[in-house]
């Protein structure tokens, strides 16, 4: 899988409107989920329960956390795209972000992104990505969202 490689607005510019491409698949596991759960103090049983999430989900599994998936967002993005040129890359927003779909554990997912919009704000770039998380077998995606950073090109 070769990445967009983007070193400046010029090149962010030319995309719009391009889908980037697609990340490798990820694969959730329990282990991913627990270790989330820890670091955000969030251990709700749909996602740390297997057994009693097996019994008494309506999902039939535990299932990740909507903000784990999130969180993989510039991991999978660096699958994508190459940002070369760099002083400073800053995460600065996501907007209309809609969770479709829970995603089970052991499910794989991928990002697929486009670039919506490229402003050149006297200097900084601000960048707004279009992002979609696939669900390996799945009609709907786990979510759909604008994703929105800010370049310092060299």
């Amino acid at each position: 899988m070769s990445q967009t490689i983007i070193t400046c607005f010029e090149d962010l510019e030319a995309l719009i409107g391009q889908e980037l491409g697609k990340s490798e698949y990820h694969t959730i596991t329990q282990e991913q989920i627990n270790l989330f759960a820890e670091a955000t103090i969030d251990h709700q049983w749909i996602h740390t329960d297997p057994e009693r999430a097996k019994a008494e989900s309506p999902f039939g599994d535990t299932i990740a956390h909507g903000y784990l998936t999130i969180s993989l967002l510039p991991h999978l993005w660096s699958q994508i795209v190459d940002v070369q040129n760099l002083k400073l890359q800053v995460n600065y927003g996501i907007e209309s972000l809609k969770f479709n779909k829970p995603v089970k554990v052991n499910s794989k997912v991928r990002l697929v992104a486009k670039v919506n919009e490229a402003k050149n704000l006297r200097g900084t770039v601000k960048a707004v990505i279009g992002v979609v998380l696939e669900i390996d077998g799945e009609r709907k995606p786990a979510y759909e969202a604008d994703v929105v950073f800010l370049y310092h090109f060299k």
